[in-house]
């Protein structure tokens, strides 16, 4: 389980032009606390600054202004405490799946029969039991995704960061893993950052959905979602979810006009 905090405090975005082009701001100042095992999403229209405000948590990319901290710890770089999985399948393509979930290990210099180990309870974990020696040209877009997530856990992270994992895959791959990604949050409670576009994800993954204006970002409301755990999904068809997705709906439609009308 994750014991640290996580802190965004005043973090701003801007990223220079080219030619002619003025500089863009992309994220207003934001301002951030994720407690210690919470789910969180963030919900909003394209390009309003959600996978640049990831990118600046994962220490991918600096802020303009502003900080984030772990448990008071500066974050300006990549690092084990933090794992991350991209919308993209970014698999190595010359490692098998082992190899692949056992890279981040390796780097850090952890023993091989620890890394056989570890590499192979996230292979049992994510249903990847016989793949362990396929090449991810060999695998479906879900099975890679499995792959890239069990490669980001076996680092135990304390904050494990999504970029719209799923948005790729097929509707009822997504559903699966969706109650994967649940399964191993409610065992690990690792702190999460989940991007998403789509409502009905967000709300049956998150605790909190923070909701994100168009461009330039800045955090528009934080809801709370009160549906209890575990999940499954017949809660999809209750009527406390479609209030919820009611409401986010009314958010988001209200940024995406702005957006279009920009």
């Amino acid at each position: 389980m994750s014991n640290k905090t996580l802190r965004i405090a005043g973090v701003t975005r801007t990223f220079p032009g080219r030619g002619k082009a003025g500089p863009t701001l992309a994220l207003q100042p934001t301002d951030m606390t994720a407690a210690p095992g919470e789910f969180i999403a963030i919900l909003g229209p394209s390009g309003c600054g959600k996978s640049t405000l990831l990118r600046i948590v994962a220490g991918l990319d600096q802020p303009t202004a502003g900080s984030v901290t772990l448990d008071g710890a500066p974050v300006t770089a990549p690092g084990a405490d933090r794992g991350m999985v991209f919308q993209s399948y970014t698999l190595f393509p010359w490692l098998t799946v082992a190899q692949n979930i056992r890279f981040g290990l390796q780097e850090r210099g952890v023993p091989d029969a620890e890394q056989q180990a570890i590499a192979a309870r996230f292979i049992a974990r994510t249903g990847l039991k016989g793949f362990e020696n396929h090449w991810p040209r060999q695998l479906s877009g879900g099975m890679q995704q499995r792959c890239a997530l069990a490669r980001a856990l076996a680092n135990d992270p304390e904050i494990l960061l999504l970029d719209e994992p799923f948005g790729a895959l097929d509707h009822q791959t997504r559903e699966l893993m969706q109650e994967l990604l649940l399964e191993i949050w409610e065992a690990d409670r690792k702190t999460v950052l989940f991007v998403t576009h789509d409502i009905d994800e967000a709300i049956f993954l998150a605790k909190r959905v923070v909701v994100m204006s168009a461009r330039p970002g800045r955090i528009k409301a934080d809801v709370p979602i009160p549906l209890p755990y575990p999940r499954d999904w017949t809660m999809k068809t209750s009527a406390e979810f479609g209030t919820l997705k009611a409401r986010l709906m009314g958010e988001i439609r209200e940024e995406v006009r702005k957006a279009a009308m920009a």
